[in-house]
C-alpha cells in the first residue's frame, strides 16, 4: 500500500539505491535488511493485542502525512518526501493494525529510515569536524602543518579533506550495525540512544584516525607514499579495527518463545476507507496538478552600465549543470552572474539540486556578513574576491539555497516555473574589501531580474 501511495518517491529511492553513490551505497542493504528482519526477527506483539475501535486518529494522521507529501512532490522536495516514508509506513500500520503494533513498529521503521537520501546534508559538517580534529591533533603530534579549512600544507606538498574524506560512510554503516544490534536484542529506548551514540562515535573515530595516518605518512614519505593516492583499503581496515571488537563485545538478549506472538494482529477492514481518501489527496492531486507546466519567458539584468561579459572574466569560475543558462553581466568592477533554469515536466525541479559553484579546494570562505555578503580567499594566489549570491524563485528572492527551496511551494502554487541563481563578484584591492562591498551594494539597489520580453530601458548591449 505504500508504495501505491508514495510510489514516485519509491522509484526514485530505489534509483537512487542502485546507483550505489558514496553518500548512499549502504541504502540498498538497509532495506534488504529491514526486509528480512520482518520476515525473520518480526516486531513483537504481545499476543493479546487487538486494534482499537477508534479509527479517526490514525486516518486522520494518514491523510495529513499524504497530503504534505504531496505538496512536497509537487515541489519535488526529494529529501523531505523521502522521509515521509517511515512515517507514512507506520500510519499505514496503525490504520490498519492498530496502536500497540504501530509501536512494535517503530524500530524497524528508524533502521529503514537509515537507507533514505539525508546523509549528503550532513557532509560539509563533517568535514569542518575532520579538519578541526585533525589540525589540533597533527599539532600535538609536533608536525609542521598548516590547516586551512580542509586543505592541510605539508612542507612537501598539500592534502585536501574532500568530501569523499567526510567519513559518512563510516558513520552511516556504523549506525547501521548498531541499529541492527538494538532490534536483535529488543532493546528499551534508553539503551537504543546509548548503542547508537556510542556507534555514531566510533564511526568518527575510525575517519579521523585514518586522515591522522594519511598526514602522517605524507609528512614521513614527502609525499611520496602510494597510500596517499590509493587509501580505500586502509581506511576499511581502520574501521574494522574498531567496530568488529564492539560487535564481540555487544550484549547478547535471545527472544524468548513465550515473548512471541502467539496470532498475528488482525487487521481493520475499515482502514481501507482512510487509504482511500489519502491516495486522493496525495498521488492523484499530485498527477493532476502536474499535468500543465506553462512555459516562461528567461530573465535578464537591468541596470545602468551593464554589459554582457565572457563568463570567463569572473574573478570565481562558477560550475553550474548544463541544463542552467548561464549568463554574465560586467559594469567597471563588478562581475554578475545568472544561471536560471526552467521546470518543463513533472520530474524537473523548480529549485534544481547543484553543487555549489565554487571550488572549496581552491577558494577558502574568508568571512561572511549578516546579509550573506561573503568574502573568499585564493589558497594560492592569497587574492580576495567579495561574493554576493542570492535565488530568485518566480517573483520571491531569497539569501540561502534552502530558504529558495522553501519559496517554491508558493511559487509553485502560484504557476511560477522559472529559478535563477545571482552572484556578484569584485575583486578586493590591496587587500581591503570596504571598497568592494559599498559598490556591490550600491549596484544591487539599482538591479533587477526582468522578464527578456521586457527588458529596461538602460539594460546594457554587448
Amino acid at each position: 500500500m505504500s508504495l501505491l501511495l508514495f510510489y514516485p518517491t519509491w522509484l526514485r529511492l530505489i534509483g537512487q539505491w542502485l546507483a550505489f553513490e558514496q553518500v548512499l551505497a549502504h541504502g540498498l542493504f538497509t532495506a534488504l535488511i529491514f526486509i528480512g528482519l520482518l520476515l525473520v526477527h518480526p516486531p513483537r506483539v504481545p499476543a493479546n493485542a487487538s486494534p482499537t475501535r477508534r479509527l479517526w486518529p490514525s486516518g486522520l494522521l494518514l491523510l495529513a502525512v499524504v497530503s504534505a507529501w504531496g505538496v512536497l512532490e509537487l515541489v519535488r522536495i526529494d529529501t523531505l518526501t523521502a522521509l515521509l516514508m517511515p512515517i507514512g509506513l507506520g500510519s499505514l500500520a496503525w490504520v490498519f493494525l492498530g496502536n500497540r503494533a504501530a509501536r512494535a513498529f517503530i524500530p524497524y521503521l528508524l533502521l529503514l529510515a537509515l537507507s533514505l537520501p539525508v546523509w549528503a546534508d550532513l557532509v560539509p559538517s563533517l568535514v569542518r569536524l575532520a579538519s578541526a580534529v585533525v589540525n589540533n591533533t597533527v599539532h600535538a603530534f609536533g608536525l609542521t602543518v598548516l590547516v586551512e579549512g580542509n586543505s592541510i600544507s605539508l612542507p612537501y606538498g598539500r592534502l585536501v579533506i574532500a568530501d569523499g574524506c567526510s567519513g559518512i560512510r563510516y558513520l552511516a554503516i556504523s549506525i547501521l550495525l548498531g541499529a541492527l544490534v538494538s532490534i536483535l536484542n529488543d532493546a528499551r529506548p534508553r539503551d537504543w540512544a546509548i548503542t547508537l551514540a556510542m556507534a555514531a562515535l566510533l564511526g568518527l573515530i575510525a575517519n579521523w584516525v585514518r586522515i591522522i595516518i594519511l598526514v602522517v605518512v605524507g609528512y614521513q614519505s614527502q609525499m611520496q607514499s602510494g597510500l596517499l593516492t590509493d587509501h580505500e583499503t586502509m581506511g576499511w581496515l581502520v574501521f574494522a579495527a574498531f567496530v568488529l571488537p564492539a560487535l564481540y563485545f555487544s550484549p547478547v538478549r535471545r527472544r524468548s518463545h513465550e515473548s512471541l506472538p502467539t496470532t498475528p494482529p488482525a487487521v481493520r477492514q475499515r482502514g481501507l476507507i482512510p487509504l482511500a481518501l489519502a491516495a486522493l489527496a496525495g498521488p492523484v492531486t499530485v498527477a493532476m496538478a502536474n499535468a500543465y507546466t506553462p512555459e516562461t519567458q528567461p530573465w535578464a539584468l537591468s541596470a545602468p552600465g551593464l554589459v554582457i561579459a565572457n563568463p570567463q572574466r569572473l574573478p570565481i569560475a562558477l560550475t553550474y549543470p548544463d541544463t542552467f543558462d548561464h549568463t554574465t553581466w560586467q559594469t567597471t568592477n563588478t562581475y554578475v552572474s545568472v544561471a536560471q533554469a526552467e521546470k518543463r515536466s513533472a520530474d524537473d525541479k523548480l529549485v534544481p539540486y547543484f553543487h555549489p559553484p565554487i571550488q572549496s579546494n581552491v577558494w577558502q570562505l574568508e568571512r561572511t556578513s549578516g546579509d550573506g555578503l561573503r568574502i573568499y580567499r585564493n589558497v594560492y594566489s592569497r587574492q580576495q574576491v567579495l561574493v554576493w549570491q542570492w535565488y530568485r524563485v518566480g517573483e520571491y528572492e531569497a539569501g540561502s539555497y534552502r530558504a529558495a527551496k522553501l519559496w517554491q511551494i508558493p511559487a509553485m502554487f502560484q504557476g511560477y516555473r522559472r529559478f535563477a541563481a545571482v552572484t556578484m563578484e569584485q575583486v578586493c584591492v590591496q587587500q581591503d574589501c570596504a571598497l568592494a562591498e559599498a559598490a556591490a551594494r550600491a549596484l544591487r539597489h539599482r538591479m533587477a531580474l526582468l522578464p527578456m520580453e521586457f527588458p529596461g530601458p538602460e539594460a546594457g548591449k554587448p
